[in-house]
């Protein structure tokens, strides 16, 4: 398993990027969300122009493959007190593998280069699936939030944390 950087500039790897999430998020979070919403999110937040500006902001994206095939994805970004995990998805048909288990080591490793102690992450409060991976691993419930994204929509999420 390899975790592809992606860089702000890299016009191809972008392009990769968003047509990955989109395909995973729309997949996972239509049943959800529905789909309205969360076509809603996608353009908001993994299209090509929302991942460009996320590159050229704080963020830092990795695309996860085996061999030739895309398997997810991860993005987050360093804040003063922790490792911020926006995004951590892996393709249904990889699931069940240790391949999730294997992205969030990556993701506590790169909390330790940072020189971070925890990581924090949101998750939608009816995502039971990644509430049940996240609290295998040793994330704990720290509480919940309504955020606004507009357009009459809000993510109602739990935060959790994970304390390296």
């Amino acid at each position: 398993m390899n975790f592809v950087s992606v860089r702000a500039g890299e016009t191809e790897k972008i392009k990769r990027l968003s047509s990955l999430a989109s395909r995973i998020v729309k997949e996972h979070y239509d049943p959800i969300l529905g789909p309205v919403q969360n076509d809603y999110m996608i353009e908001k937040f993994q299209s090509v122009k929302a991942i460009t500006s996320q590159l050229d902001d704080v963020y830092h994206y990795w695309i996860v493959t085996e061999g030739e095939e895309d398997l997810g994805f991860i993005g987050l970004y360093p804040r003063e007190e922790d490792l911020y995990l926006s995004k951590l998805y892996l393709s249904k048909e990889f699931r069940g593998r240790g391949i999730g288990k294997a992205m969030m080591d990556f993701v506590i490793d790169r909390a330790g280069a940072y020189g971070l102690k925890k990581v924090t992450l949101n998750v939608n409060r009816y995502n039971d699936r990644s509430i049940a991976f996240y609290e295998s691993y040793g994330y704990k419930r720290i509480r919940e939030e309504d955020n606004d994204i507009g357009n009459g929509y809000f993510m109602n999420d739990y935060v959790y944390e994970y304390k390296c």
